[in-house]
């Protein structure tokens, strides 16, 4: 009961400092009042929805539009839950092997809350350490200049690539070529007649 009123307090205070960010300011007539303003509009919607057959079946059926927006509500409706379950006993032998992973996690979350850890993902680590800073900038260094290398050399390689495949092509033309004469060589050689 007093975490209800504790967040109903804290609702309360988030709605002042809303009224007072969207209607302060505003001289002698005070802040205008968000939720008087609500209130009203709230009011006009259900008179005009009151009037109207149309309207009073559509604020009946939002819920159902909602249900429909939902990604989810595809997902039910396309997969049948005969194919969920074909879908979990295509999985029946990875599952373990996940569950014993997600153990292994659970197991060593203490190891990764502890204050060591904690604090290395400060700054302070920086100052702690400041002979590994040094060495982990050069090898940042380092990096930088094996992925630019890394980055010339893969043009450089897909250069040669590009004239192999050039080269491959013409000479496979070339002997196509070549082909097509020997064969009209030997031919004519066979259709002319021995002389004795």
């Amino acid at each position: 009961m007093a975490a209800r009123a504790v967040e109903l307090r804290r609702l309360q205070w988030r709605l002042e400092g809303l009224e007072q960010r969207i209607g302060g300011g505003d001289g002698g007539c005070g802040p205008r009042k968000v939720a008087d303003e609500l209130v009203k509009v709230q009011v006009a919607l259900n008179n005009i929805a009151g009037k109207r057959e149309r309207i009073k079946i559509l604020f009946k059926k939002i819920e159902d539009v909602i249900k429909y927006l939902d990604p989810q509500y595809i997902d039910r409706m396309a997969v049948p839950d005969a194919m969920k379950l074909q879908f979990i006993l295509a999985e029946e032998q990875v599952i373990p092997s996940q569950a014993a992973l997600l153990e292994q996690v659970k197991n060593l979350q203490p190891v990764l809350d502890s204050a060591s850890i904690q604090d290395l993902r400060t700054a302070k680590h920086t100052t702690w350490f400041p002979d590994h800073a040094a060495k982990l900038q050069r090898l940042s260094q380092i990096h930088i200049q094996q992925q630019e290398q890394r980055h010339a050399l893969t043009d450089s390689v897909k250069a040669l690539l590009e004239d192999y495949n050039k080269m491959t092509l013409l000479l496979s033309k070339q002997f196509v070529q070549w082909n097509e004469i020997l064969t009209r060589l030997e031919t004519a050689k066979e259709a002319k007649p021995v002389a004795e």
